[in-house]
């Protein structure tokens, strides 16, 4: 089979008409096999407190409890993926929207209370995939009919229960499935030019980092929030089998602008 690009936009690009209306066009031109992962975490968070709900977010994981399951998953697997997959059709790509419960994509198990930063936490709903949780040659059936697969965060247990994961785990995780079939890239886009060393920064971009070099801006806080589980998912996925891992601005997904992770 033929080289996979697995790309992945964040909830800020998805909550943004303007940004997301350029990725759908440059996106749409890329050729050859491709998959997209999105979020929409502002939207949900947006969600949740017209509805007078307090959006409770710890190391960068939202906690879902059962009324938030209901919030993400018509946010999600709703409204943002059907939007996208519509602009993809307006330009040509042949896009069809899933969540994980579909075709039994991906399944996941529900976390235990897990320890951050000395506290016991209990995430509710949210999902973990396993090793073996992404049907690789459902997603490749799809592709070689000539179909470019949408996916949300949205996952399932395979016991009729849906989970929240974070997607740049969902992406993560398939590119490393996929990688076992074919070639795989991985793009992480979201709206700043790649990883910053100061975050208010544009011109403090940092082209290229290594494990090394990660474990020194964790411990020195240049990377925190929600750009560890992005930074900790694309190096897992190296480890196992994913060619290249870049994390880049969502209007610079036709040129080489980014930062590149390497081992």
């Amino acid at each position: 089979m033929e080289k996979i690009k697995v790309f992945k936009i964040g909830g800020n690009v998805v909550d943004n008409p303007e940004r997301l209306e350029k990725f759908a066009v440059e996106f749409a031109a890329i050729k050859g096999h491709k998959v997209l992962i999105h979020g929409g975490g502002a939207i949900a968070s947006r969600m949740q407190k017209s509805l007078g709900m307090e959006p409770v977010m710890i190391a960068g994981r939202r906690v879902t409890d059962g009324e938030t399951l209901k919030i993400v998953t018509m946010v999600y697997a709703g409204w943002c993926n059907k939007n996208i997959v519509a602009l993809l059709q307006k330009n040509g790509c042949n896009a069809v929207g899933l969540s994980g419960a579909d075709g039994g994509a991906i399944t996941a198990v529900k976390r235990a209370p897990v320890t951050v930063e000395g506290k016991e936490v209990d995430y509710g709903y949210v999902g973990d995939i396993m090793p073996d949780g992404v049907n690789a040659g459902f997603i490749c059936s799809l592709l070689e009919a000539g179909m470019t697969p949408v996916f949300c965060a949205i996952t399932c247990d395979g016991k009729g229960n849906l989970l929240n994961t974070n997607a740049d785990t969902v992406a993560s995780s398939i590119a490393v499935s996929l990688s076992g079939l074919a070639r795989t890239d991985l793009v992480f886009c979201f709206e700043k030019d790649g990883v910053l060393l100061d975050k208010d920064n544009p011109l403090s971009l940092i082209e290229k980092i290594s494990p090394e070099d990660f474990v020194r801006l964790k411990e020195s806080g240049a990377v925190a929030d929600g750009m560890l589980p992005k930074l900790e998912n694309a190096f897992r996925a190296i480890e196992c089998g994913v060619e290249q891992v870049v994390i880049k601005n969502s209007e610079n997904i036709g040129n080489d602008r980014g930062t590149t992770l390497h081992r």
